[in-house]
């Protein structure tokens, strides 16, 4: 219920989102959910210090946190291109992954150690960091285009984002590839099942598992920080998700811990790198009047996925097995990469990405 009450709200808001990260200032609606987000959390360290806290608030909060990261995830993907010149985008697209992965391994064992102080300490520390980041988003500095002034300002607005993409086909085979990507190659939702019944070890365990992908996506984040990708870009990516898929065939029929986690490592690395070259494909694609609205789409999708992909694998596991499931989620994922390269051979033939331009 607390994972619903967080995604209502991005399922309602986020083509809205979108529509208004194209029409205000980016940097205003990031510093604006940065403190209604450390605002949800910091009512919930009161009232869990104060002994009031009860389940109907925990639920108002994370759905004013789901409302607020809503707006705050496409602006942020939106916001990211006027920071940087386009010949850097890779590289800040890798570095924007790495610190999110970092938060994914750190995040939890952080939050562990601070529970050990009481329930009121997390969420002390998530409030402050919430609104520190607020604080320091007023150090941004970007340029940006003005939206265009022949566009419509109603609510068709909302909705040419789609329109967008269905009529880019670069775009729109980027986005669908990593939406029917994570939609089958849903391994880590049922991680919990493979650590007892397969694999045969406890909450340490399984504890390693769910942090190997983040730790795999951490080290190729670092890489393409450092060396982006350079030539075949498009090629590249397609292979990334066939890797993918893969190493999620190796983890389904794995019974060896160590080859699990290598196999949840090269997962997580090959997730990031295709998401690094299809969040700079789709961002260099776009011209910056309509990356907000782009960028909610992308995020709604990948959302929703995500949800249906966790969805998906335990009714798969629930009719022919843990081990199927998974299998048949990887197989179909290496089966969607090889269609969509014969589907989408704009993207095939894309070979740097200072050869991406956005349409006027």
């Amino acid at each position: 219920m607390v994972g619903l009450a967080q995604f209502l709200p991005m399922v309602i808001l986020t083509l809205a989102a979108g529509h208004i990260a194209d029409r205000r200032d980016r940097r205003s609606i990031v510093r604006t959910c940065q403190v209604i987000e450390g605002c949800a959390v910091a009512t919930l360290a009161l009232g869990s210090h104060a002994g009031w806290l009860q389940v109907a608030g925990i639920f108002v909060a994370v759905a004013f946190v789901g409302a607020a990261r809503s707006f705050e995830n496409p602006t942020m993907a939106a916001l990211l291109p006027g920071l940087v010149p386009a010949s850097l985008l890779p590289r800040a697209a890798a570095l924007s992954s790495s610190a999110m992965q970092t938060a994914f391994i750190v995040g939890p064992a952080l939050g562990g150690l601070l529970y050990a102080a009481g329930p009121t300490a997390p969420y002390a520390c998530a409030a402050s960091l919430f609104l520190l980041a607020g604080v320091l988003s007023t150090l941004i500095r970007t340029s940006r285009s003005p939206a265009s002034p022949s566009e419509s300002r109603g609510f068709r607005s909302v909705f040419t984002g789609i329109a967008f993409i269905r009529n880019q086909r670069a775009v729109l085979g980027a986005i669908s590839l990593d939406l029917f990507a994570v939609l089958l190659g849903g391994a880590t939702a049922l991680l919990p099942i493979y650590a007892r019944d397969i694999l045969h070890t406890g909450p340490w365990g399984l504890g390693m598992l769910r942090s190997a992908p983040a730790a795999g996506a951490l080290v190729m984040s670092v890489i393409l920080a450092r060396r982006p990708v350079g030539r075949r870009v498009g090629q590249t990516m397609f292979t990334a998700v066939i890797v993918f898929g893969a190493a999620t065939v190796v983890f389904a029929v794995s019974s060896s811990m160590v080859l699990s986690l290598a196999a949840l490592c090269v997962l997580g690395a090959a997730d990031v790198f295709s998401v690094v070259i299809r969040l700079t494909l789709v961002q260099l694609a776009t011209p910056d009047h309509m990356r907000g609205r782009v960028s909610a789409v992308n995020a709604l999708f990948i959302g929703t996925s995500n949800q249906l992909g966790e969805f998906e694998s335990g009714v798969t596991a629930a009719l022919f097995g843990t081990i199927p499931a998974v299998l048949i989620g990887g197989v179909g994922t290496i089966l969607i990469a090889l269609l969509w390269m014969r589907l989408f051979p704009e993207i095939r033939r894309i070979d740097t990405f200072e050869s991406i331009r956005a349409p006027s």
